[in-house]
């Protein structure tokens, strides 16, 4: 016997899904494609800022501001991949450039010999500091000036409500600012 739900033939979603089915109709698809738009030409903006002033990428800048979070200015490849939403593989072509560059080292994980770990340089630091108010400066630019102190408490209201939808293990939740 089968544990898995039985198939809707028109859609193959599993017919315990159909109450959470919804159609490219919906009328709140419109929203998603709005926030999808929104996050993908923000994300490009924020990039083209950090290249063109720091030849640094988003994803770069993303990935050294994580490990200068951490109070040990170190973490392990795969709370980085969690962290900047990237594969592992992808991480580990970022940290090699990043190596490459003398921003980041690679070391061998105190805790666990299997592991490596990804740590921040001081020149690591001190670049991800000066970078810090372009990048702050677009966020301010291109996102917080652009809508009123209420629409950006709804935004926050509707963010933290997709966050805590996801569950408590999403990578997400620990990033929440309290």
């Amino acid at each position: 016997m089968s544990s898995t739900a039985p198939l809707t033939p028109a859609t193959g979603i599993p017919s315990t899904a159909r109450a959470r089915t919804i159609s490219a109709h919906d009328p709140r698809i419109a929203t998603w494609r709005l926030f999808l738009s929104a996050h993908a030409r923000l994300e490009r903006l924020l990039d083209e800022d950090l290249r063109s002033a720091h030849d640094l990428t988003l994803a770069e800048y993303d990935a050294m501001l994580q490990l200068a979070e951490s109070p040990t200015h170190r973490l392990r490849m795969h709370e980085i991949a969690e962290r900047v939403v990237l594969s592992r593989s992808g991480v580990t072509r970022l940290i090699d450039r990043l190596v490459r560059d003398g921003l980041v080292e690679r070391s061998h994980c105190s805790t666990d010999a299997r592991g490596a770990e990804a740590v921040l340089t001081a020149s690591g630091l001190d670049r991800l500091r000066e970078a810090a108010p372009t990048h702050l400066r677009g966020i301010s630019d291109h996102f917080l000036e652009t809508i009123d102190a209420a629409e950006l408490a709804a935004v926050d209201r509707a963010m933290a409500a997709v966050i805590a939808g996801l569950g408590p293990d999403s990578p997400c939740e620990e990033h929440r600012p309290g």
